[in-house]
């Protein structure tokens, strides 16, 4: 073997790039002193593309396929080297291989709430986050702009410079778009494409695209849902009187409870008092010794249904119970004057002082005690 022989193959002859990363934008071909073989072969996968950079300068972008490298397949080298046709000469090159295929599934999301006027529901403070996906368009100008001389360049070096375009084209198209936060769901889709478009001149100007830009949910702070979700339950309740009454009624009617025996006490109070005067009328009906009966009185009204009330403690719903009862909370203190009652058939919540008929357990309850000694 001559020197000449020795000396031709140290210099690279066979360029390539394979990757399993999936996540590596840019990889530089590594060879000491760079040293390019006249003639060698350059393989150029799908979804790659090969920029030659000399002496500072980009030179040439190479898409998918098989070269030979001379002087016609490098037209810019041959003039930066003033090559004479045909002259053949190992040359220094730095080659980076460049991923053109979609880098998918990025992560963006809004690191602090959007600020923007809601027609309905006014200011409102929003968050949202979703996916996208990239890829290089312009292989020459992103290694300019963006790579530089880093030898392996991967998706996360630019993914946080992306999230920052993407949130502030976001934050201006949730604010101009003037569609109200309960319509905001059925439109992620137009708002996703708005976004993207906003976003295109700028990521251009990286080369890159983002092929694919999705909105996943957009949500208000936890305490705004919270009143909305009361609001909601309130549409769906409807009539809050008949509701109310209609709770009551279902307590009545559970065994047990303090309104179902004030209740029963009630009625068979008003049970006996009729079966005891029914009792008089037919007896008093015979008459003396079977003389002919008198004229028969119209039977008594049926005795009066007892009052119910609720009473509101601390935002939650007590009761019902009945006047006596209430008589013995007035009497222990768990029944003051400034307590809020309710019963069915009166128009919201008032004090217990301002109702006439539990005013009167205030006026009969005894007066505290003295003092001892």
């Amino acid at each position: 073997m001559g020197i000449l022989d020795f000396l031709s193959g140290e210099f690279i002859d066979v360029i390539g790039w394979t990757d399993d990363t999936r996540d590596t934008m840019v990889w530089r071909f590594e060879r000491e002193g760079h040293a390019i073989k006249y003639g060698a072969k350059l393989t150029v996968r799908e979804g790659q593309s090969a920029v030659f950079v000399h002496e500072g300068q980009l030179a040439d972008v190479f898409g998918p396929g098989l070269y030979m490298l001379e002087t016609n397949n490098l037209p810019i080298l041959t003039t930066l080297q003033h090559w004479d046709h045909g002259f053949k000469s190992p040359f220094q090159s730095e080659i980076y291989f460049v991923n053109t295929t979609r880098i998918n599934d990025l992560k963006w999301g809004t690191k602090n709430p959007v600020m923007t006027r809601d027609p309905e529901f006014g200011p409102v403070r929003l968050r949202a986050f979703g996916t996208y996906s990239m890829r290089v368009t312009d292989p020459g100008k992103f290694l300019t702009e963006i790579v530089g001389t880093d030898g392996e360049f991967t998706s996360d070096e630019i993914s946080y410079q992306l999230r920052n375009v993407i949130v502030q084209e976001f934050s201006r198209a949730i604010a101009g778009s003037n569609i109200p936060v309960l319509d905001m769901a059925a439109n992620t889709a137009d708002m996703g494409k708005l976004v993207a478009t906003a976003i295109a001149p700028t990521i251009g100007n990286y080369g890159l695209s983002l092929p694919e830009f999705y909105i996943e949910n957009i949500s208000l702070p936890e305490a705004v849902e919270a009143v909305l979700d009361k609001r909601t339950s309130m549409g769906i309740v409807g009539d809050v009187n008949k509701y109310m009454q209609f709770n009551a009624a279902e307590a009545m009617g559970q065994p047990g409870s303090a309104a179902s025996a004030g209740m029963g006490a009630a009625m068979g109070a008003g049970m006996g008092a009729g079966m005891g005067m029914a009792m008089g009328h037919q007896m008093g009906a015979a008459g003396p010794w079977g003389q002919a009966p008198a004229a028969a009185a119209p039977p008594p009204p049926p005795p009066p249904v007892e009052k119910v009330w609720h009473m509101a403690v601390n935002g939650q719903t007590e009761g019902p119970y009945g006047r006596g009862h209430l008589g013995r909370m007035a009497a222990d203190g768990s029944l003051t004057r400034d307590s809020l009652m309710w019963t069915p058939g009166q128009d919201g919540w008032m004090r217990a002082e301002d109702i006439s008929e539990l005013a009167q357990l205030f006026t009969i309850a005894p007066p505290p005690p003295p003092p001892a000694g």
